[in-house]
């Protein structure tokens, strides 16, 4: 039951991007429960070692990169907790465009996941888990929708691609990391202890000094809403807008 609507984001302005949650305008952020949808409705995260470049122009969406890691659904059984890190396998993605930014979503499943075995590509998914990749595409495409702003797009008229195509974004966007490592970023931090050819490689000492430098915990922050447990409602009878 995957109900977590904490927005939690890779902070990769700050040395070694911890994970935080994610503000806006002052406020914390969280996840509308789009009806018929409940906070998130798989585990939600990013694969490591890429980056959607906002300098290139991807050739199949017609636009730049959003600045961020590539972002991955999880369709497996069991909730992540925070911060967990997982094996998956990769099965397809989808296009999305968000505010005229290339936004890729990958769906994976846990490689332990009972599932697991029976999942290679895309159309296995659809045949064994039917319904969950047209509620995956409805979720992204409204799910900003009660903050105001309008439904997502998709390029490639909605469709998900397969597990080859993915593996080809996943393949370019590293591609874009391995250059962002080796340069210099005006907005990323790229702080690191694993990449030693990275102008920004520091050791483990330095790093420990990084996380101790920290500001202890002030408290439990403030309060949650209680309006972040409410339905919203959006209605299906605006026509869909996909492109390309």
């Amino acid at each position: 039951d995957h109900k977590e609507a904490v927005v939690s984001t890779q902070s990769t302005g700050e040395p070694l991007n911890p994970i935080k949650q994610d503000v806006k305008k002052g406020k914390l952020r969280f996840v509308n429960n789009v009806f018929p949808y409940h906070g998130y409705i798989w585990n939600y995260g990013a694969l490591p070692q890429t980056w959607e470049d906002p300098n290139h122009v991807d050739s199949g969406t017609g636009a730049a990169g959003d600045d961020d890691p590539l972002d991955a659904v999880e369709i497996g059984s069991a909730v992540a907790t925070r911060g967990e890190v997982k094996q998956v396998k990769i099965l397809g993605v989808i296009a999305m465009i968000d505010e005229g930014e290339t936004d890729w979503k990958l769906v994976c499943i846990d490689r332990n996941d009972p599932m697991a075995d029976s999942l290679s590509d895309i159309q296995d998914v659809e045949a064994k888990m039917p319904g969950i990749l047209e509620a995956t595409r409805d979720w992204f495409r409204i799910y900003k929708v009660p903050t105001g702003k309008p439904m997502n797009e998709f390029a490639y008229k909605g469709e998900w691609k397969n597990r080859d195509f993915a593996n080809n974004v996943i393949n370019e966007t590293h591609g874009y990391w391995n250059a962002l490592m080796s340069g210099q970023s005006a907005k990323i931090n790229c702080t690191n202890t694993t990449v030693t050819s990275s102008k920004s490689n520091i050791s483990v000492d330095e790093a420990s000094g990084v996380l101790g430098s920290q500001p202890e915990k002030a408290g439990d922050g403030p309060p949650v809403a209680a309006s972040t447990q409410d339905h919203c409602f959006v209605s299906r009878t605006v026509p869909e807008k996909v492109c390309h």
